[in-house]
This record gives structure tokens, sequence and C-alpha cells, in this order.
């Protein structure tokens, strides 16, 4: 019997899915405010030790101490947590090793050359949004926009949506100009722009091959041209050359209506600004861009790819095509955030080395494009912004959490339902033979006490015997019998 019962108690629970990941989510983000005070108070202390006089120098080498007008003046009290301009321009070794590691990231302006590069840069690309902003090629781009088409479907979506809401009692998922949106995404995919790989031949219309690049023309270069590709028909008695200039300014597309994942994603984000839709280029450093749109209804900006048609899709780059993101940053009228966290949901499988600046160099560029866009805002729309700001942070601060929380999930077995000191050790090969064993000792001493004709046979004879038997003695036996 308490065999018996030794192999019940240690026997595991039945396997079960079920797995509630917010109390291993509130574990870690109490673990990390912890590992953030203790670490602040290290360092308070080291910089205490540090700035603390010593009560007598001495030399090693038995010479002087140096001159007062020599000796490096010691650092302000003010900045004293701060580290070395050469120091904190120093590029990070990990991918988002500074976002995990729970410590707040001070900003700090870029001092080495490849800091203020990557600055530049930044800066350059944040202008792409501004020019979304001009009232003639919004009114241009609304004429080219079948607006009767858009709005219909974007009803009728709309108008499903809050059934199926109000089927269960619930909110819609996403709201009327959201719909409109993503009407405009099917049309912009399938009816207006054209993706080119190789341009076929003007002439003969067979495939061309590429031949590298060539210097634009004057007029190409006015048209917004920063380079252009020249292929040659493959055809041998035709030969003829076809030039494929990468335009970047979105007239010109309006008029061309084709071109790679730049092209798509900036012509269609300006076609969402001209529909009255807040909106967002992306870029990523991978040679990558798409748009972000501003969802009023969810209090969001939501991920939309119109070369892919993919709509609130932030992980398809990575978990979709397997893809490794270093750097993403969004840019609007508003100014720019850095938002790898939501497209990069596990640093570890998915982020590439952040190595072009340091976390401070970048929150610190971050900020002063945010600054440089909002400087003749009012202050109503800055207090709204710096909300939205803030909301942002939150949620992305929530995908590292829960990324984390999956990660701590996946290291316990999948039968595991309750507590760990509740989890229980299944059974060895040896231990479970032996149990076995017992089982059958028990039988056939239950059939020699029922049966005194099998008084002179052996244990393996009744052990033979009982194996066929004892099934049978299952199915048959009383309720009342302790199996």
């Amino acid at each position: 019997m308490s065999n018996r019962h030794h192999h019940h108690a240690r026997r595991a629970p039945p396997p079960s899915d079920a797995f509630d990941a917010s109390e291993l989510t509130h574990a870690f983000e109490q673990l990390m405010r912890n590992k953030r005070f203790n670490k602040l108070q290290e360092q308070s202390k080291s910089r205490s030790r540090t700035q603390s006089p010593s009560p007598a120098y001495s030399s090693p080498s038995g010479q002087a101490p140096p001159h007062p007008s020599r000796a490096p003046p010691p650092p302000p009290p003010t900045a004293a947590h701060q580290q070395s301009p050469q120091l904190m321009s120093q590029p990070t070794q990990s991918s988002q090793s500074s976002l995990l590691s729970g410590l707040p990231i001070v900003p700090s302006p870029p001092q080495d050359p490849s800091a203020l590069k990557f600055r530049n840069l930044l800066h350059v690309l944040s202008v792409t949004p501004t020019k979304y902003e001009n009232p003639g090629l919004l009114d241009e781009a609304l004429a080219l926009i079948p607006l009767d088409r858009l709005y219909s479907e974007a009803e009728e979506e709309s108008q499903i949506l809050q059934a199926q809401a109000a089927s269960v009692r619930g909110k819609p998922e996403w709201g009327y100009q959201d719909c409109v949106i993503k009407a405009l995404l099917k049309w912009f995919k399938h009816s207006f722009f054209h993706f080119v790989n190789n341009p076929p031949c003007s002439r003969c219309f067979r495939p061309t091959i590429a031949q590298g690049m060539t210097p634009p023309t004057p007029d190409e270069t006015a048209r917004g041209a920063t380079r252009v590709e020249l292929y040659m028909c493959s055809e041998p008695s035709c030969t003829t050359y076809e030039r494929f200039p990468r335009y970047s300014d979105v007239w010109q597309l309006l008029q061309t209506r084709r071109g790679r994942v730049g092209e798509w994603a900036n012509c269609f984000s300006m076609f969402c600004r001209a529909l009255g839709g807040r909106v967002r280029w992306v870029w990523n450093s991978e040679d990558y861009v798409w748009t972000e749109v501003y969802s009023e209804h969810q209090r969001r900006w939501v991920h939309v790819d119109a070369c892919e048609g993919a709509w609130d899709q932030p992980r398809l780059y990575t978990e979709g095509w397997g893809r490794k993101l270093s750097y993403v940053v969004a840019f609007s009228i508003d100014g720019a955030t850095d938002v790898t966290r939501r497209y990069v949901r596990s640093p570890v499988k998915h982020g590439a080395h952040r190595n072009r600046t340091s976390e401070e160099v970048l929150h610190w560029v971050i900020l002063e494009i945010r600054r440089k866009r909002r400087e003749n805002s009012g202050k109503t729309d800055q207090k709204r912004l710096i909300k939205e700001d803030e909301r942002e942070e939150k949620e992305l601060r929530h995908f590292t959490a829960q990324a984390l929380a999956t990660e701590l999930k996946n290291l316990f077995p999948r039968n595991h339902t309750g507590r760990l000191d509740e989890q229980k050790t299944p059974l060895s090969r040896e231990e479970e033979a032996e149990w076995l064993n017992t089982r059958q000792r028990s039988s056939a001493s239950f059939y020699l006490k029922d049966n005194p004709c099998l008084a002179g046979c052996t244990f393996s004879t009744i052990q033979s015997a009982s194996v066929g038997v004892w099934s049978t003695h299952q199915r048959f036996s009383p309720k009342t019998h302790d199996r």
C-alpha cells in the first residue's frame, strides 16, 4: 500500500497548455526595479569613493605629486554620474543591451565621428515626412484616389465590425478611419502602384539585364532621382538600354506609379496623409522601409506595409521572414521615435548589433529631432504629444516584458500547471519495474489466500498465472477493493 501511495505521489500531473504569464511578468518587473535600485546605489557609492580626497598622496616611484595647476580638474558635481565623451560615444556590443539593462538611459550628445555621421543621417531621414504637408501635393493625390469606392468599402467593413462587436457586447476592433486606410491599402497595392524588379524593354517588351549604375541626367536630378540603374535588353537583336531612376520626390512617383519598396512606402505614406491620417515613415537600417498610421480608435500606431499588403503585422519581418533588425526609427511631422522594440520582440533571436552609436546618443538625437519638429506647436498640442509618447513608451516596455515572460515560460516543462514545489517527479525505469514487481507479488498473495489449491506452487508460477488473470480481476473485482 505504501508503494502504491508513493507511486501516485510522484506521478506527474496531466499535461496542460494553460499558463498565466502575469505572475512572471510581475516578478520580472519587481526584479528589474530591485536591480536598478541596487545598481544606482553602487554607482553612488563608487562616485563618493572616487571623489573623496585621499589623506596623503604617495607615488609608487617616489616622485613628487603633480603641480596643482597641471592636475586634471575634478568633474562637476552635477555631471559626476555621466561618462566621458569618449566612453559615451562607444557603440553597444549587443543588440538592445541598454534597453534590457533596467537602467534609465541618460541622453548625451554625439562626440566621435561615427556618432556624428549617424546623427546627420537621422536628421536627413527626418525630412521625408515633412514633404507630405504640401497642400498642392495632397490635392493632386486626392484627385487620383477613388474616394467614393474607398468610403463605401470602409463603411461596409465598419458596419461588419460593429455587428460582430455587438454580438459579444464588446468594442469594434477598428474604427471607421482605420477601415478607410485599409481600403486605401488594398486599392494602392492592386490597382495603383506597380512593383519593378527589372524594367521591361520599352522597344520589344522583352526582359532586361542589369548593367549597374549610371549617373542621373540633369532632368532626372531635377525630378528627385538620387541614383539611376541601367538595364540592357536581353534580346541580341535589340540591345536597347533602359534607365530606371530611383525617384524620392513624391510628385514624380504620382506620375511613374512604379518602383520598389522605397517608392511604395514613400508614395503610400503620402496618400495616407492625403486622407487625413497621421502617418509615420518608418526606416530600418537593414535597407527596408514601411509605414505606420495612428489609430484614434485604438490609440496606438499601427504597422502598414503597402508593398506586402500587410496591416498590423509588426512581427512580419523577424518572425515571418527570419530577418534580424538593429535600428527601426519612425519619422513623422511631430518628430522621431525608436520603435525597434515593436518589431523585434526577441533581441536574442531577431536583434542585430546596434553598433552605429551608443543608446545614450541615439536617445539624444531622437529628442533633438522632436524638439525641432515641435518647437512651433502650441502648448495643447505639445502636451498631447507628450502623453502619446508616454503611452507608446509604456507599450514598447510591455513588449519587452512580454517577450521575457515568454522566454521564462519556455524554461518550464509543458506539463507543469502548479507551483514549483508542487511538481512531481516521474518514476524512473528502475522504480517503475520495482513497483510493477510489488504489484505482481501482492496479486500472487491475493490468489494464494483465496485459492488453497495453489499453496504448493512457487512465486514464479503464480506470477505467470496471475499476469493473465489480473486484468480480468480488475474488471470484475468489487468497487471496494483498493486497486
